[in-house]
């Protein structure tokens, strides 16, 4: 049409009108339109277009020109099916935006707030992230924006969906109380905790519970105790958990802080932590340590404890006769002197388990007595004597060990054959630990004797190689000694003179210094007695070497133990 060519719209229009021809006035319109466009005439060209019928013309030149904002707009009043698929084209041509285009994010986002379609500038202000912009105030700086756009216009299901996005964003730019803001206001409680408890904000996040959701106070506690615990916090984590505290001091390995700290809520607190400390010392080989701490800090009789006891017993009596010293028999003895004691006032009492104690006391007492007595040269008897005596608990101390130390004392003193016997039974067990072997070690030779037949094998060897051989080497040499008579002496009893058990009768009572039988001259004390003869050898010493720390404190052991003499009359 010559006219719409000249654009002489109104001429045009009138014709069209004039022809009756609907088709012939869109295709006027819409040239009217696109020339409007052109001049930047925007609400004629919107105006001509919709009188058209048209609205898909506008939003694709909109479009075209990257006038998102207007394209949305019309989609939003005039073509509300075709919103989605125009709003997803859009979020992904501005997703492929580069730096530049971060200013143009903006000023949409401003505009569609102005337009009031704020959840379209919210969108808008959370394309904007670190992969299109290389400052982070610009990034805080729009996040804020889209968090109080969403706490003043948006609510519901939309509040809740831009949240669920905008929440983590701010997180990540470590904004933890706007975050937490925002996730209080659509009801995201534990969110809002989760956040403030990567702030380490305990203040507030308590202050939620305690005012708003009082349901997730143990949560909060819990999530407190752990913080506190992976920054080995252990004084503050007492204030509100001491057992955690105590446990995360002990992890610490500050088991003496531990202790202290414990101490101050009372007896039962400590003596579990003392229990734990015990064992981590005799799990990591320090089971003279483990001895220490009860006897600085005393041993309870608490049926949890008792293993820890007799595995420091077992510990401290398989230790190389190289690395024995006088305090760790003595502070074995005093152990369970205090330990059988005190469970005279528990149901322990008069138990099977106070008699075992009473054993590993006495056995205790004995080789401290021994360790005491074996530098000085007026008691060699007295030291073989009670090596003897100890082998009637062989099935307690490591039997190679007892019969070692029976045989090598034997010798000193001059009872070859006894000393003989022993070192042979001694061989004989290394042997069958050796074999692994299942049977039991001939005892025949041992018939005469109250030394018990039935005996664990240790686990190892007391002995050192070169000890072993040197006892093969003297063993071989008696055996070959027609001289050396190979059967153990009896007594008037019919039995070997350490035996407490004779043919017939009852038994005797140990001699509180050699553990052998109390038979003719006595010493009475109130509990128990002495062989007159070896508690003057022990008293005679002591006079001797006065200075004697061990010896006297032998003495005073016995003293305390047994006390005082009742009946000093040889009978």
């Amino acid at each position: 049409m010559m006219y719409m060519d000249h654009k002489k719209w109104d001429d045009a229009e009138r014709i069209a009108e004039s022809s009756n021809d609907e088709s012939l006035m869109q295709e006027v319109l819409h040239a009217q339109a696109a020339d409007e466009f052109r001049q930047k005439n925007f609400e004629k060209f919107e105006a001509l277009n919709l009188r058209a019928r048209k609205p898909d013309a506008i939003v694709a030149l909109y479009k075209e020109a990257g006038m998102w904002m207007e394209a949305l707009r019309v989609c939003t009043d005039y073509m509300p099916a075709k919103l989605s698929a125009l709003q997803a084209e859009y979020d992904k041509t501005v997703g492929t935006r580069n730096t530049r285009d971060v200013g143009v994010l903006l000023n949409e986002a401003r505009q569609w707030e102005n337009n009031g379609q704020y959840l379209t500038a919210v969108k808008c202000y959370l394309k904007v992230n670190q992969n299109n912009c290389p400052d982070n105030n610009t990034i805080v700086k729009a996040l804020s924006e889209a968090a109080r756009i969403t706490n003043n216009y948006l609510d519901g299901v939309e509040a809740l969906g831009v949240v669920k996005l905008l929440g983590p964003k701010l997180i990540e730019m470590r904004q933890h109380n706007m975050a937490a803001q925002l996730f209080m206001s659509v009801d995201l409680i534990k969110e809002a905790l989760d956040t403030l408890i990567a702030n380490e904000d305990w203040q507030r996040a308590m202050k939620i519970v305690k005012e708003i959701e009082p349901s997730y106070e143990s949560y909060v506690e819990s999530r407190y105790k752990d913080s506190l615990r992976s920054q080995g916090r252990a004084e503050q984590l007492a204030d509100v958990d001491i057992i955690s505290a105590l446990d995360l001091l002990c992890e610490q390995g500050q088991w003496t802080k531990a202790l202290d700290m414990a101490r101050s809520h009372g007896p039962n607190v400590l003596n579990k932590y003392i229990a734990l400390y015990a064992a981590h010392l005799i799990k990591t080989g320090y089971s003279a340590r483990a001895l220490d701490l009860y006897i600085q800090h005393g041993a309870p009789a608490l049926p949890q404890n008792y293993n820890i006891y007799r595995t420091i017993a077992a510990d401290v009596m398989s230790v190389h006769r190289s690395n024995e010293t006088y305090k760790n028999w003595s502070k074995l003895r005093d152990m369970f002197y205090q330990l059988t004691e005190a469970m005279n006032s528990t149901s322990d009492s008069n138990t099977p388990t106070q008699t075992e104690f009473e054993t590993l006391m006495l056995v205790g007492h004995y080789y401290a007595l021994r360790f005491a007595a074996k530098n000085i040269s007026s008691l060699e008897k007295i030291v073989a004597k009670i090596s003897i005596s100890l082998l009637r608990y062989s099935d307690v101390i490591p039997a190679d060990k007892a019969y070692f130390e029976a045989g090598m004392d034997a010798r000193v003193v001059g009872l070859n054959t006894d000393a003989f016997l022993f070192l042979n039974h001694c061989l004989d067990i290394l042997e069958a630990m050796e074999e692994g072997s299942d049977v039991s070690v001939d005892h025949s030779d041992l018939l005469s004797t109250d030394f018990p037949q039935q005996i664990p094998l240790p686990e190892k060897p007391y002995l050192h190689p070169n000890e072993i051989e040197a006892v093969k080497e003297w063993v071989l040499s008696v055996s070959m000694d027609r001289s050396v008579d190979v059967n153990l002496a009896v007594d008037d009893r019919g039995v070997y003179p350490a035996s407490l058990t004779g043919l017939s009768g009852p038994p005797a009572a140990p001699c509180l210094v050699t553990g052998f039988p109390v038979l003719q001259k006595r010493i009475r004390f109130k509990r128990g007695m002495a062989n007159t003869d070896d508690w003057s050898a022990l008293q005679m010493a002591l006079r001797m070497h006065p200075t004697d720390s061990n010896l006297a404190d032998v003495m005073s052991f016995i003293h305390k133990w047994a006390g005082s003499i009742s009946d000093p009359a040889a009978i």
